[in-house]
């Protein structure tokens, strides 16, 4: 099937191409997260923890529009409510840019560029959702930490699905006590529970490793055991597929069984393995935020949607500063956007389901 009509047909229906435009842009924003950033990923300021989102003015004292601008907040204590309470300081006033320079970053690690979308005038403290307990911008933190959090399950997805299709196929297609062997194998992997090895794991691997290199290698671990459950789905596919004429015409003329299984039989799996990588998707981005929001994942300073989730585990917080939920949001609807799409898929992909 071609792109073209492939795309057509998810554009007819509106949820799922909704859906694959969020994704988009999703994706789009954590590509370019510094250039949507007010603040770069190492920002903190822990004399502003828990500072309310900045108040954005566009109009002067005489109702006229003029250029954005705000103000800094300063930070007093309540002896009466033995609060810590902020207040504008109107002495200064500070203007909002767009599309300006601000500071200097790269474009995929390559590129050099200082643009920004939002740039507030040098000494202002523009937060637009406020700051965590540790000073940190929580605007500019989503974009940093969907750079994890989206991209870091599909290390497992490239470790697992390869190994799966290739395991699967050829316990398939070679059967008798092979077949018998290999899949004794594969459920026995699949019974080892990932959960208790993951902390096993976060607690003996080396301490001189940074947070992003014990997570990407706790996914490649766990990635080797994920692929059981996949190589028997292929498995029972190839059962199938190996009986069919034109295979047993490639092996009349002498093909290897190598070159059968890579080159005839997964190929025809490919709409299986395409429905289940959207659906694994979701699996990932929910294992890195539960991960990261019990510790054993991403740690900070370095930011994910999880580790930021864990601040909003507080009563106080859920009630006071209900912005902190906002990575929450965002896992719902990239999950929600990623499994409506997959149910797309594989309804285009599958040639029992109805058109």
């Amino acid at each position: 099937m071609k792109f073209s009509e492939f795309y057509k047909k998810i554009k007819k229906d509106k949820v799922s191409h909704t859906a694959l435009i969020v994704l988009i842009l999703l994706y789009i924003s954590i590509l370019f997260a510094d250039f949507f950033a007010v603040h770069p990923n190492n920002f903190s300021n822990r004399k502003l923890a828990y500072c309310p989102p900045s108040n954005i003015y566009i109009l002067d004292k005489n109702n006229k529009f003029k250029k954005p601008y705000t103000y800094n907040y300063t930070k007093t204590f309540n002896k009466d409510t033995l609060n810590i309470e902020y207040k504008q300081d109107r002495t200064k006033k500070y203007n909002i840019k767009f599309l300006s320079k601000g500071y200097e970053y790269k474009i995929l690690g390559l590129i050099k560029c200082n643009l920004h979308l939002i740039v507030p005038d040098k000494g202002c403290e523009l937060f637009l959702l406020g700051t965590d307990i540790n000073g940190c911008d929580v605007y500019s933190r989503l974009f940093f930490g969907g750079q994890v959090s989206l991209t870091i399950g599909f290390l497992a997805l490239l470790i697992s699905f390869p190994i799966g299709a290739i395991y699967g196929g050829i316990s398939g297609y070679l059967g008798g006590i092979t077949d018998k062997v290999l899949m004794r194998i594969a459920e026995a992997i699949m019974s080892i529970p990932s959960f208790y090895l993951l902390i096993i794991l976060a607690s003996i691997l080396p301490s001189n490793l940074t947070s992003k290199q014990s997570f990407a290698l706790i996914t490649a671990i766990l990635a080797f055991i994920g692929w059981a459950g996949f190589s028997r789905v292929i498995r029972g596919m190839v059962l199938s597929i190996k009986n069919q004429d034109y295979i047993k015409a490639i092996e009349t003329i002498g093909a290897s069984k190598k070159r059968i299984i890579i080159k005839h039989i997964l190929p025809q799996t490919s709409s299986y393995i395409i429905i289940a990588l959207t659906l694994s998707v979701p699996s990932y981005i929910l294992a890195e935020s539960g991960l990261s929001f019990l510790g054993l994942g991403i740690q900070l300073p370095e930011a994910s949607w999880g580790n930021m989730l864990r601040e909003a585990q507080e009563f106080a917080n859920i009630i006071y500063r209900p912005r902190l939920l906002m990575p929450g949001f965002l896992i719902f609807i990239a999950v929600l956007s990623f499994n409506v799409l997959g149910d797309k898929i594989r309804d285009i992909l599958d040639p029992k389901s109805l058109k």
